[in-house]
């Protein structure tokens, strides 16, 4: 057993003082200022939670504590150490049982961390393999499994300012850029240009880095691809502190086993990912969107295989039902999608776009897409052909989330991927079993890959109750899905929130491999540990 998994017995006992980081012409001191925290870290065991408790953060500064979590002014502004939880979002925090740990003991560090430059990271690193000290890498902290949450201890190295797009490479269409950018910013620096960066998660405020980190998939999957399919190349801080480059800037390879692809979707188990080259490909001329209604959910996820079948090729293919619609438009006060049409009660939608190099082509695209769902049961097509329908229609899909949560007291989530026909039996098995669990249940995902987003809710509850209800709602639709021939995430990973849910679907002989892997590049396991495969 490794030294650190006893957390409490081997809590960093770090003194509350404020160090000035040096600067010149080499950067950041980063190592010196590191030898310090570590040596406050061995030599004074004996320190309490008083000796810290009432340092503040000034803005500009970051808080490490004890519990290993860095506390960032851009979330609590002149906060009580001593008082306060971990920085993050609540469901970074409540997903899958992971517990709020609240500091004990801090060290402030002026402009110390977030890190900045490849080569401080590699010298934390260093010192903490030397060490045997635990490590997280953290983003922008949106992620839903607990995959960036320190649950072992040790430090946090925190990457939101490592966020330059260095630079474009049109002769190859590729980008550079750090992997603190956030997948909004470039996005919208790709169009600015007339190019497209295709992978298209929900949450735009997310670091390109955690994207790669769990192979983000998101909307336009469909047609382009999960995040994987558009990394090149990477720069990558290993456990030891070693630096190292995977990939290249090349479409194809047969050159030895894929180091690429296996950091891709490793959740910051295997290494910390540090820059990223990326593929990037022309802007479509022209994007059109339908909405369309249907009376029930068998008859709309029937039709989405013979969107392929008729050759066309979608960007997006959505299902949502009628109830997260309805919050959604209370929630952004905005009535997009019809709710009766002809005294037919709508009870689900499909929401789908297609693009193409000009409009001619697209106004070809939706009318035979239209002819399709209305020979398959449609009870209408409504098309949103200008920018301002268009984004009126992904802004109520875009807040489901931040609807339920809105109109929600207690909420969890999971992601699961099922085959394309196996949606509407799956669904229906996961909304009986809501009901028997005594669970509000409601559904949206992308019906063109059969990823599911399932949220459970309840406004009545007590928070016990509800977390023993959601645990065995959990225990039988992720074991459905896995008869459905599917698996236990689509996009979200397994963080530590799924660790049981993935050895019961995938079985020991695989988690052992899994686990093996890890233990090449990381010997001693101190790499954001409980995650993934390794179970502390």
């Amino acid at each position: 057993m490794n030294e650190y998994v006893d957390n409490e017995a081997r809590k960093a006992k770090l003194v509350g003082k404020t160090v000035t980081m040096a600067h010149g012409a080499g950067g950041h001191q980063t190592s010196e200022l590191i030898d310090m925290i570590f040596k406050a870290h061995f030599d004074n065991p004996d320190l309490t939670a008083d000796d810290a408790a009432v340092l503040a953060p000034p803005v500009g500064k970051m808080a490490v504590s004890t519990d290993g979590f860095i506390v960032s002014p851009a979330f609590y502004p002149g906060g009580n150490i001593g008082k306060l939880s971990i920085c993050g979002t609540v469901n970074d925090l409540s997903c899958m049982g992971a517990k709020p740990l609240y500091l004990t003991c801090a060290f402030v560090i002026e402009e110390g961390f977030p890190m900045e430059k490849l080569e401080e990271i590699a010298a934390a690193m260093k010192i903490a393999y030397e060490n045997n000290i635990p490590v997280t890498a953290r983003g922008a902290g949106t992620g839903l499994v607990g995959a960036c949450v320190p649950i072992a201890g040790g430090i946090v190295i925190n990457t939101t300012k490592m966020n330059k797009i260095l630079e474009y490479d049109l002769n190859n269409f590729v980008v550079k850029v750090q992997c603190g950018v956030l997948l909004n910013d470039l996005a919208e620096d790709c169009v600015s240009k007339g190019l497209m960066y295709p992978p298209d998660p929900g949450e735009k405020f997310a670091c390109v880095g955690g994207n790669v980190a769990t192979n983000a998939g998101g909307m336009r999957a469909v047609k382009y691809g999960a995040t994987r399919d558009y990394v090149r190349a990477m720069t990558v801080v290993l456990p030891t502190g070693e630096i190292t480059h995977l990939g290249a800037t090349v479409s194809k390879t047969s050159s030895g086993y894929s180091l690429l692809n296996l950091m891709i979707g490793s959740e910051g188990t295997l290494g910390i990912i540090t820059e990223l080259t990326l593929k990037i490909i022309p802007a479509p001329k022209a994007v059109a969107s339908l909405i369309i209604p249907y009376e029930d959910l068998e008859t709309a996820l029937a039709t989405v295989p013979k969107f392929k079948m008729a050759h066309m090729n979608p960007q997006a293919i959505e299902f949502m039902e009628r109830e997260i619609v309805l919050a959604s438009e209370r929630y952004v006060g905005k009535s997009v999608f019809p709710h009766q049409i002809n005294k037919r009660e709508i009870c689900q939608y499909l929401h789908v776009t297609s693009d193409g190099n000009s409009e001619d082509e697209v106004d070809a695209l939706i009318e035979q897409a239209a002819e399709l769902v209305l020979e398959a049961g449609a009870i209408d097509v409504l098309v949103a052909d200008t920018s301002a329908k268009m984004k009126d229609a992904w802004a109520a899909r875009s807040s489901f989330l931040e609807a339920i949560m809105e109109e929600t007291k207690l909420l969890d989530e999971c992601d699961v991927v099922v085959p394309v026909n196996k949606i509407a039996e799956y669904l229906t098995f996961v909304n009986k079993t809501g009901e028997e669990c005594g669970l509000v249940i409601k559904s949206f995902g992308h019906a063109g890959d059969g990823n599911l987003h399932i949220y459970q809710c309840s406004n009545d509850l007590e928070e016990e109750e509800f977390k023993k209800r959601v645990d065995k709602f959990f225990d039988i639709i992720y074991k459905e899905a896995t008869n459905c021939g599917g698996l236990v995430s689509g996009e979200h990973g397994i963080g530590s929130g799924k660790v049981k849910y993935l050895v019961d679907s995938v079985g020991e002989t695989n988690m052992a491999i899994m686990e093996g892997i890890k233990r090449v590049f990381d010997p001693k396991m101190i790499l954001n540990p409980g995650k993934v495969c390794y179970r502390l």
